[in-house]
């Protein structure tokens, strides 16, 4: 039995990193509002001001990608209801990885809407848990959000469908063990554009655990497969998990004014995500081993 100082002790501990976590969070506008908008063609931005969330839609119903954090469930509700859409709509909710600023608010927009979840193989895992999940290289510093009740997995090159909307999952395990990246076609008119939802592809941690571990290789060759996909989808229109990490917001502003050439269409996006990221993973690792273990 644990001495009720410890507990104190344990408690004050949380509620220290809950205050640290929410003061960030406000510093980098993720609960801040984003007047939503159109991305191209079915696809619109309904998250908030530093975290992504992504509709996509049709007359048989929508598919709703991430949550963003807890507190700002309502957040994402209301602005799909500001678009002209319902809640009750939405038929599939899908998620990137399960971290408390993108999967935090997945339960409550699941009660919502009635929509089942999807994720893959240890992403369900890790929304069941609430994302207390022990591979996760940020385990025991990423707050814990409350646990989804049911995910269906969806494999690797496996598809979510609703009415005419087809989104393919790609593994790309690494920043969590579940991490994926979502992709999609997405039409005006005649003309139709691959579309990528790229998943966190950083290397953060814990301050424990270790990419370069001798005993787990596969972490780092896992890591280096996932730049290698994410470099090679199709890919006419980027979205990030974080939308700074590609100048997203300001791409889509350019967008909606009619700058020439469209901002929002660079086929080269993703290879430049990946490229750029695996230059700071490399540089990750050589910290790493360059520490005492």
């Amino acid at each position: 039995m644990k001495h009720p100082l410890h507990l104190f002790f344990a408690g004050a501990a949380a509620l220290a990193c809950a205050s640290i976590h929410a003061a960030a969070a406000d510093d980098r506008g993720w609960t801040r509002p984003e007047q939503p908008f159109r991305i191209y063609g079915d696809t619109w931005y309904v998250g908030t001001h530093g975290l992504s969330a992504i509709l996509i839609t049709s007359p048989q119903g929508h598919v709703l990608i991430d949550g963003t954090m807890p507190e700002n469930a309502r957040l994402v509700e209301q602005n799909i209801r500001s678009l002209g859409f319902r809640i009750g709509d939405v038929k599939a909710i899908l998620n990137s990885h399960a971290h408390f600023d993108h999967a935090g608010a997945i339960a409550a927009l699941a009660a919502a809407s009635g929509a089942p979840v999807y994720a893959s193989r240890y992403g369900a895992e890790e929304l069941m848990a609430g994302g207390d999940y022990a591979e996760d290289p940020q385990n025991g510093e990423a707050p814990h959000f409350p646990k989804v009740a049911k995910v269906s997995v969806v494999a690797d090159g496996g598809t979510v469908k609703v009415g005419d909307i087809v989104v393919t999952a790609h593994y790309t395990p690494g920043h969590t063990p579940g991490a994926t990246t979502w992709t999609w076609r997405s039409c005006e008119k005649d003309r139709c554009l691959d579309v990528v939802y790229a998943d966190s592809i950083t290397a953060f941690t814990n301050g424990v655990y270790r990419y370069s571990d001798p005993a787990h290789p596969e972490r780092v060759s896992g890591f280096r497969k996932t730049f290698d996909i994410v470099a090679a989808l199709p890919c006419d229109v980027l979205i990030t998990t974080h939308p700074d990490m590609s100048d997203f917001l300001d791409r889509a502003a350019a967008h909606r004014a009619g700058k020439q050439p469209d901002p929002m269409i660079d086929r080269q996006a993703c290879k430049a995500l990946a490229q750029s990221s695996v230059v700071k993973f490399e540089a990750k690792l050589k910290e790493e081993r360059a520490a005492k273990p």
